[in-house]
């Protein structure tokens, strides 16, 4: 009997040594396996199982003594149609784009938690985001909404009362937008469900990641899947 448990024991601590392969704990940490990280000391990820899914998780990193270390995680929500490449989305497929983006701005209806030093601009009755193909503001917030930007069209921020407490802007086709790809991808507060083609997370962790993000320490967010062509690791 003694003998059965030694060896019990052995096979164990075998199956153990074997586990903390790539899989395992000794696996790089998730931002050591991207592509690229934006190139600062902070960085999001936001990565859903595949392309059909509505959820995932959001994790928040920070560049610490040479190493990324985990500084805060939280359950997400992507776009009701799953995500898509970011380089070849389609405005109005509710997909949320894959790829690594920076975060130029936040804003909200409610105000910036406290500790919160990243640019942070007020919602107001006037405020929207222009999402018209045919504006020269398209993809851009206007404030008052000017006559060639269709109300249709665009995106009157105030109304979304809760995804809009607190948000910050996802640079997807934000520098030189590409009309027809998509406009006002942001980083928000949860709705009811399934996003447009936003990335959500609970109030407490988008009150948190606001007190937490430092501009100074240029953080991107990486938004992708487990495997294959849209995998997190390739941005």
């Amino acid at each position: 009997m003694r003998r059965s448990l030694v060896t019990a024991a052995v096979l164990l601590a075998l199956a153990g040594s074997l586990g903390a392969g790539p899989g395992g704990a000794d696996r790089p940490v998730l931002p050591d396996r991207l592509a690229d990280t934006g190139g600062g000391s902070q960085l999001i990820t936001a990565e859903a199982p595949d392309t059909g899914s509505t959820t995932g998780t959001v994790t928040w990193w920070e560049r610490r003594g040479g190493s990324w270390k985990e500084a805060g995680s939280a359950p997400a929500r992507f776009g009701g149609g799953g995500l898509a490449e970011g380089a070849s989305r389609k405005q109005g497929t509710s997909t949320t784009p894959t790829g690594l983006y920076d975060l130029p701005y936040a804003f909200g209806i409610e105000d910036a938690p406290a500790g919160t030093t990243y640019p942070y601009r007020e919602v107001t009755e006037d405020s929207w985001w222009c999402q018209d193909n045919d504006s020269r503001a398209y993809n851009r917030w206007v404030e008052p909404r000017p006559a060639h930007c269709r109300a249709a069209e665009a995106e009157h921020l105030v109304s979304y009362g809760t995804q809009y407490a607190r948000a910050l802007v996802i640079g997807f086709n934000y520098d030189r937008p590409v009309r027809g790809r998509g406009a006002g991808i942001f980083l928000h507060v949860n709705g009811r469900g399934a996003t447009a083609g936003c990335v959500s997370v609970p109030a407490d962790a988008m009150a948190e990641i606001l007190a937490w993000a430092d501009p100074a320490r240029e953080p991107h967010i990486a938004v992708g899947t487990s495997s294959g062509p849209t995998a997190i690791t390739r941005y």
